[in-house]
């Protein structure tokens, strides 16, 4: 018999996605301070697709053996979830608090690994306890409000960036240091990552296990350590076997979305110093705002997404969102002025936000109850094996094939956009095939 889940309040909703707003910081650091780092510790820029790499690998990895072990894990005390969330924040709280102080290029990619692995473990249950605790008429508003906390926590990480570095900038970057001034946002890191996840740890009770998901946990529990360790890799393979249609078709939008961003994320920086004639310094600071820009777009219109998606349905808003993205894509390399190439970020902010919650949104309504977290651990495959593709082939075919050339590499994530809205557009709502 289906778990009849009682509605939650706004707030409650609310309170129950503020640990998100930590796990974005970080990820927001990510996107704009950690690929100028590895450029101002002597890092060449067509090394930075591959120097990326720990994000895809560690997602490709953790994200879906986390899900799946939080299927079977359960503590009275603890609960299903909140003991992966508590794990990764605090690791990743570890991870930020030491990485200004990074000495040298190999130690801060690193230190990414480590961060990477953090960041997984608190995100992976974070998407299956929405899905968890939500009656389905609430999903998208629960998924959403995620996507508003992606869009405050890397509005609050590249507003500390370009604020610090107003208040207490000047010396050059260009000597193989890390300027002081970038330290402060990472230890403003430091704290969220722990404290947004211990708030919504603490106000948010789980829902306990039915007696059949009892028995079916304490029955892992008593297997030998080896069976133990095979158990949510064997529960992966076997849930990619029967997966949805639906999923697949999903992923051939993420191959191309995903491809898309990391080109986005690697080379704004790049861009900038070609377009502008900026200094790695400055350059770093106009892709904060732009970052600041379009999340603060993210924030407002993503709870504004939700009734558009009841009226006229998950795929034909996230499709066009795409083709917003693929617009602002083509846009940017052609505007020198450092404020008004802030104006295609309208569009990347609205495709923001469709991104981190409509496919989400989407694929909780038709997975399996009891296997939520491996099928979100796969969903979020999807997203690191297309960046796991692109830290791989995309140094190269920067180097040769785009002549090196980050006016190119932002046209090329354009055409990846468009591609993707199309595929976006045979995404089937109505089945679960």
């Amino acid at each position: 018999m289906k778990l009849q889940k009682p509605s939650l309040s706004f707030w409650q909703i609310f309170n129950m996605n503020i640990g998100f707003l930590g796990i974005q910081y970080s990820f927001g650091l990510q996107q704009t301070a950690i690929n100028p780092i590895f450029l101002y510790l002597g890092a060449p820029e067509d090394m930075l697709p591959i120097l990326n790499i720990a994000g895809p690998v560690t997602g490709l990895i953790v994200q879906p053996v986390i899900g799946a072990l939080s299927d079977k894990t359960w503590s009275n005390r603890w609960g299903r979830r909140k003991p992966y969330f508590l794990i990764g924040a605090l690791l990743g709280s570890l991870t930020l608090f030491a990485f200004p102080h990074s000495p040298v290029l190999w130690f801060a990619v690193g230190l990414l690994w480590i961060l990477d692995v953090g960041n997984n473990m608190a995100m992976e249950p974070y998407r299956a306890f929405i899905g968890d605790k939500l009656p389905e008429k609430q999903l998208s508003l629960g998924f959403q409000m995620q996507s508003l906390f992606v869009g405050a926590g890397i509005l609050l990480a590249n507003g500390s960036i370009v604020l610090f570095q107003y208040l207490f900038g000047g010396e050059s970057l260009e000597s193989g240091i890390i300027p002081q001034w970038l330290y402060y946002s990472f230890f403003i890191g430091a704290f969220l990552s722990l404290a947004t996840i211990l708030w919504s740890v603490l106000k948010t009770p789980e829902i306990p296990p039915s007696e059949k998901e009892v028995l079916e946990i304490n029955k892992i529990k008593s297997l030998p350590l080896g069976h133990k360790f095979r158990k949510p890799f064997l529960e992966i393979m076997g849930s990619i076997k029967v997966m949805p249609k639906f999923m697949w078709k999903v992923g051939a939008v993420y191959l191309f979305q995903w491809y898309a961003l990391f080109i986005y994320w690697q080379f704004t920086t790049p861009l900038f110093k070609l377009t502008m004639g900026y200094s790695t310094s400055e350059a770093a600071s106009q892709a904060a705002k732009m970052s600041l820009t379009y999340n603060i777009v993210t924030m407002l219109v993503a709870l504004a997404l939700v009734p558009l998606t009841i009226r006229f349905g998950g795929k034909k808003v996230y499709a066009l969102s795409l083709v917003g993205t693929a617009i602002a894509l083509f846009t940017i390399p052609y505007i020198s002025d450092p404020l008004f190439v802030l104006a295609p970020m309208v569009l990347f902010g609205i495709g923001w936000a469709a991104m981190m919650g409509i496919p989400y949104t989407m694929v909780s309504k038709i997975v399996p109850q009891d296997k939520r977290g491996v099928y979100m651990g796969i969903l979020n495959m999807m997203i690191v094996i297309p960046m796991g593709i692109q830290t791989l082939t995309f140094g190269p075919i920067y180097k040769y094939l785009l002549d090196g050339n980050a006016i190119n590499a932002m046209l090329f994530a354009g055409v990846f956009f468009a591609i993707a809205a199309f595929l976006a557009m045979r995404l089937n709502e109505k089945t679960k095939g």
